[in-house]
């Protein structure tokens, strides 16, 4: 396939993942998203599973099962029967068969004890059809250059694997429950003293961080994000992997640019995240200190 054609081509698959993402709550069967690609319902399926690897029925269950799996996870004021309607089931016990199938996991192991292992392999195959699939381009003029003011944070370090972020991240959910620190009041931030794939797992850094002045928690500290000059990066869609991002900031813009980094590390605001916001409405800046 010539190259105009075949990207012709992933432009109208692309569209079918676009609208699986922002229309996850409404059916989503074969006619409707064959329509959006305008391909033939008798080829849809075909072209679906040769192109993504699984099956338009497996993704978009997939789909499902990971936003209930991380409301059980990371949100555990709501109940389990308002996340399995949420999901498409009609009551607990086929949500619970779903999950264990999807996870090898009940909905009250997932909210307890989450098996972070289980998990990555789960999620694997949604991540490999985002990260080749659905990587979003950014352009000079995406970068924008603020003042970032001195920024009063308490941290929870994270130490290890970045596949055991999500335990960090229970904890701190926790904290802020405790003291009513809600995001809608306090600012997220996630500090990157570290590349992910330039580390060993067992040496991975990354800190978590809350906008606020208030006493920290057991295993947590105060810290402070500094004043300066940052170029920011907006990325919209899952926040999970920030490579491209990365990439385009680091490989494309600084050296075009004339800047010179502070000796700080970079970091990013969680502006809006999952599940609160669908996926695909995510909402990360990237920030680079600049002398």
């Amino acid at each position: 396939m010539k190259p105009d054609r075949r990207n012709a081509y992933l432009q109208r698959m692309r569209r079918v993942l676009d609208h699986i993402d922002a229309h996850l709550d409404e059916p989503l069967d074969v006619a409707r998203l064959s329509a959006v690609a305008a391909f033939s319902p008798f080829h849809f399926q075909r072209q679906f599973s040769a192109l993504f690897g699984l099956s338009v029925g497996a993704y978009v269950r997939a789909l499902r099962l990971k936003r209930a799996g991380t409301r059980l996870a990371f949100r555990d004021g709501e109940t389990v029967t308002a996340i399995a309607l949420d999901a498409g089931y009609e009551g607990n016990e086929a949500f619970a068969r779903a999950l264990r199938g999807w996870l090898a996991q009940s909905p009250s192991g997932l909210r307890s004890a989450p098996d972070w292992d289980a998990w990555q392999a789960a999620v694997a195959p949604l991540n490999h059809v985002r990260r080749r699939y659905m990587t979003k381009t950014f352009t000079l003029g995406d970068v924008r250059i603020v003042d970032f003011p001195a920024t009063p944070v308490v941290v929870l370090p994270h130490r290890g694997s970045p596949a055991r972020i999500g335990d960090s991240v229970r904890k701190l959910i926790a904290w802020r429950r405790e003291n009513g620190l809600p995001p809608s009041r306090a600012a997220t931030f996630n500090i990157f003293p570290d590349d992910p794939d330039e580390v060993l797992p067992e040496a991975f850094r990354m800190d978590l961080a809350v906008a606020t002045g208030w006493e920290p928690g057991e295993g947590m500290e105060r810290g402070e994000l500094p004043a300066g000059r940052c170029a920011v990066l907006r990325q919209i869609g899952s926040g999970d992997d920030l490579r491209a991002a990365f990439a385009f900031l680091y490989g494309e813009w600084w050296p075009q640019s004339g800047e010179e980094a502070r000796d700080a590390p970079p970091f990013a605001q969680r502006v809006s995240f999952f599940p609160d916001v669908a996926e695909h409405e995510a909402v990360t800046d990237l920030f680079l200190p600049l002398k």
